[in-house]
């Protein structure tokens, strides 16, 4: 009895001591969790969303609330076309206060900014298709589906009881929270006092019960006098990775300034101009772009969605409909506010580390703004449908097409910044400025990871010109622009991505950017260096009306 006593004496203090051990063991698993997830909600700058309300009317100052509402709805459909589970209860199961910010940044439990790897310990890889597909689909299975809906922008892929695949519309598939905010928008027109805002608001809350979107782009194209703006719907593919096809759900609300806009209204009449003196072969640029595209700047006052997921939108080029760019062109929005906050704090404390200090006084916000505003209207440039034959340019180069959107974009906005400062026509910085501002944005953008297309085009654009020499890394560790290189290099880039578009050439697009939309391990390490000085990698908003001093 005493033998079988001291065994059992011996199992409890050996159980004590392993539940001790495990303990400690979870312990320091968890102090190291919550500690990544501080570190990781720090790297988000926050920036308050306001701007000077006083010039709008009463009606206007109403209208607001009901805009910030509807978008408030995109979120949270965003949310379901991103992630699989239920948004409240996942939050909700989230005790750490810090991963619960993160995981709303990252709308799940992905990160967007690092190639969109997992930072809960319970979940594996993004699906590519997000929500938009069966995780379990395969691409055969895809292509088997004998149905016109299924490469829709506007509709889901749902599997049915026997397994077989359905397309379902937007609109159906999320009818209560789109009838809600289609009231919103309508209610907001009965207050909107300019004509050209009233028409569109109206057209676009029949779009989102509809998904038939082009009557509402025409009539955002037409308003001209507006103060109030809003840009709303399923827009951007960029969430699709599997195929492209699939558009999510975002919302900007936006007030408009008048005075920087007046500046920016010349430059959308010299598009055909540049489309000639593009550095490509003449059949790569037979189209002519719309000339009623229009350049102005806002503020943003509400971000949600699509362009609020990790990093943060700063300037808008829609619609993307080519039938409207087309006939009407586009619209260029530069999101005034939140480009100034992430020039302060982010691009200058990384030209600070990174661009040689004789170069540093090149970093101008004009130069900054003029890069992304450009890169906006570049966009317009180039052409829409192949010269092979298969068709337009996005179903040729599939999920590849918005990296190569926006390299053409980076690389042709800063083509275009250089002409318009060589005619005369921007003022007040050097292409200098727009040369060492631009590679100074690419440190900045690159840290957007390989998951995002922003982030691969400016890999693919940062490993072309270090290539060509035009970038140079000092001894120090410090980089310099090499003014006569980047010229050279700046066409050569612009050749070859107008021609991967023009031909629709998949495979060798495909090719070129698995080997150069990567990051190398000597830019990692300048990456790893930013990291180190803790300078932020995007922002983060505090946004909604209670910052904007509004009531519903």
């Amino acid at each position: 009895m005493k033998t079988l006593i001291s065994h059992f004496a011996i199992l409890v203090m050996a159980f004590g001591l392993f539940t001790q051990c495990s303990t400690e063991t979870r312990t320091a698993e968890q102090i190291t969790f919550d500690s990544l997830m501080q570190v990781k909600v720090a790297e988000f700058a926050v920036v308050k969303l306001t701007t000077d309300l006083s010039a709008l009317s009463v009606n206007e100052k109403k209208m607001i609330p009901m805009l910030i509402e509807a978008a408030q709805i995109m979120d949270n459909l965003f949310w379901q076309q991103a992630f699989a589970e239920n948004k409240v209860a996942f939050l909700d199961s989230l005790t750490n206060a810090d991963a619960k910010k993160f995981a709303m940044i990252n709308y799940g439990p992905w990160e967007r900014l690092n190639g969109n790897k997992p930072f809960l310990p319970d979940y594996g890889d993004k699906p590519a298709g997000a929500n938009f597909y069966p995780e379990d689909m395969t691409k055969e299975e895809f292509e088997m589906m004998d149905n016109r809906d299924k490469t829709s922008q506007y509709t889901l892929i749902w599997r049915n009881e026997d397994g077989s695949l359905r397309a379902v519309w937007y609109h159906e598939a999320f009818q209560e929270q789109v009838e809600k905010a289609a009231t919103l928008l309508k209610s907001a027109a009965e207050l909107a006092e300019d004509e050209g805002l009233k028409k569109y608001l109206e057209l676009r809350a029949e779009a989102l019960v509809t998904d038939s979107y082009y009557d509402s782009d025409i009539a955002w194209m037409e308003m001209k006098t507006n103060t109030i703006d809003i840009v709303i719907g399923p827009i951007e593919n960029y969430e699709d990775k599997l195929y492209g096809y699939k558009t999510a759900y975002e919302c900007a609300v936006l007030v408009k300034d008048k005075e920087w806009s007046q500046k920016l209204e010349k430059f959308a009449a010299y598009l055909p101009i540049l489309q000639e003196q593009l550095p490509v072969d003449a059949k790569y640029k037979k189209e002519k772009p719309g000339t009623d595209s229009d350049l102005n700047a806002y503020d943003i006052i509400y971000s949600a969605g699509d362009m609020n997921g990790g990093s943060k939108t700063i300037a808008i080029n829609l619609p993307n409909d080519e039938l409207v760019q087309m006939q009407k062109g586009s619209r260029r929005l530069q999101l005034k506010n939140a480009m100034r906050a992430k020039f302060d704090n982010i691009l200058v404390p990384i030209a600070g580390v990174l661009i040689d200090s004789t170069q540093r006084e090149n970093i101008k916000f004009d130069a900054f703004f003029s890069n992304v505003m450009f890169h906006e209207v570049a966009h317009g440039l180039g052409i829409k449908q192949t010269i092979t034959g298969k068709g337009n340019i996005r179903e040729a180069l599939k999920e590849k097409y918005s990296a190569f959107e926006e390299a053409k974009a980076d690389v042709l906005g800063l083509f275009m910044a250089v002409k318009l400062i060589e005619m005369g026509e921007v003022t007040g910085i050097t292409p200098e400025d727009c040369f060492v501002t631009y590679m100074a944005g690419m440190f900045r953008s690159v840290r957007f990871g390989a998951a995002s297309a922003h982030g691969k085009a400016n890999m693919m654009c940062f490993n072309f010109f270090s290539e060509k020499g035009a970038f140079e890394r000092s001894e120090n560790g410090t980089y310099m622009v090499n003014f006569e290189k980047i010229r050279k290099a700046m066409n050569e880039w612009a050749e070859m991505v107008l021609t991967f578009e023009g031909d629709g050439d998949y495979d060798g697009a495909s090719a070129f950017l698995e080997q150069n939309g990567v990051i190398g391990s000597e830019l990692q390490s300048e990456l790893d260096l930013l990291k180190s000085k803790h300078i932020p990698v995007d922002i983060v908003y505090d946004q909604g009306v209670r910052v904007l001093g509004l009531s519903k």
